[in-house]
């Protein structure tokens, strides 16, 4: 997640080099052929490329406002998974009664189940961003449980599937009530739609085909707008014309990185800081004394 408005230039400049060059290459042509050849070139009128320009400002709006959205979606999951998380060890930690289990099994219960949380929260991040949550699920989870979960298809599902085993124990030694029971299973289902609506985000790209049009519709604006320049300004096109199509590159590809918030870029939604700050405050309210601190951030962005 990008945390400062003063971005680089370079990550910017990285962001549509290869658009910008083309750009300048057929700018350039325009500007030999009008040199040497320039009977050769089309007139071009004015009011072409106003009314182009100005469709393409309201498709790239368009364009940018749903992949904010779809960005912003992302985001308040992961808020979801933060409040659950907090939740669901809270509850646990005043729920379960004291007279039918010991103060020293509670504790190591609460520890187990809190650092399986832990562990779901890492290994979801890094499965949406298809990565290996294999040492995530051995740091956090005892030696049993990643046995069963490793093999899984579906590792993070496998993991609310063993919160429920617990929970239903739980019921079993008459440690929790009935009303208390529901609560807490309440919020591992609330932890599982989470994990639901991210991996849907996830996988539900938006069509290429729209992306492309939308690419294709810029370099169309663009060449005729050359064309057009290039019989008034002359050589002075260039630089203008290089302007403009960075100005509607960076909106374009903007738009393009939000579509897709768990691809591991600056742009992401920050997973893992979110799951390192559920770790600091689930460990805190376990009174535990190795808290890890918060991710610091890379330059101008958040993982």
């Amino acid at each position: 997640m990008l945390i400062t408005q003063k971005l680089p230039l370079r990550y910017l400049y990285n962001m549509i080099r290869v658009d910008v060059i083309r750009v300048l290459l057929f700018s350039l042509t325009f500007n030999f052929f009008k040199f040497f050849f320039n009977d050769y070139l089309p007139s071009m009128p004015a009011q072409l490329p106003t009314i182009l320009g100005t469709a393409i400002s309201l498709v790239l709006a368009f364009n940018l406002n749903q992949s904010y959205d779809r960005w912003w979606e992302a985001r308040r999951v992961w808020g979801a998974i933060t409040n659950d998380s907090r939740t669901l060890i809270t509850e646990l930690k005043n729920f379960i009664r004291p007279d039918k289990l010991g103060t020293t099994e509670i504790k190591e219960l609460l520890r187990k189940i809190a650092y399986r949380q832990i562990g779901w929260c890492y290994a979801l991040g890094e499965s949406l961003r298809g990565q290996d949550s294999r040492a995530s699920i051995l740091k956090y989870l005892v030696p049993a449980e990643a046995g069963f979960v490793l093999p899984q298809r579906n590792k993070n599902y496998a993991i609310m599937d063993l919160h429920l085993q617990d929970l239903k124990k739980l019921y079993e030694q008459e440690a929790l009530n009935a009303f208390q029971q529901i609560k807490i299973s309440d919020t591992i289902t609330r932890l599982i739609d989470s994990m639901g609506m991210a991996e849907r985000i996830n996988t539900t790209v938006f069509p290429v085909t729209y992306r492309l049009l939308v690419h294709f519709f810029i370099y169309l604006f663009l060449i005729i707008l050359s064309l057009g320049l290039v019989e008034t300004l002359g050589p002075l096109e260039i630089p203008i014309l290089i302007l403009i199509s960075s100005t509607f590159f960076l909106l374009e590809k903007t738009a393009t990185y939000l579509q897709d918030p768990f691809v591991d870029r600056p742009t992401d939604t920050p997973v893992t800081s979110i799951a390192r700050n559920i770790e600091i405050n689930l460990k805190q309210l376990l009174e535990e004394t190795d808290v890890p601190e918060p991710f610091a951030p890379k330059s101008f962005y958040l993982m």
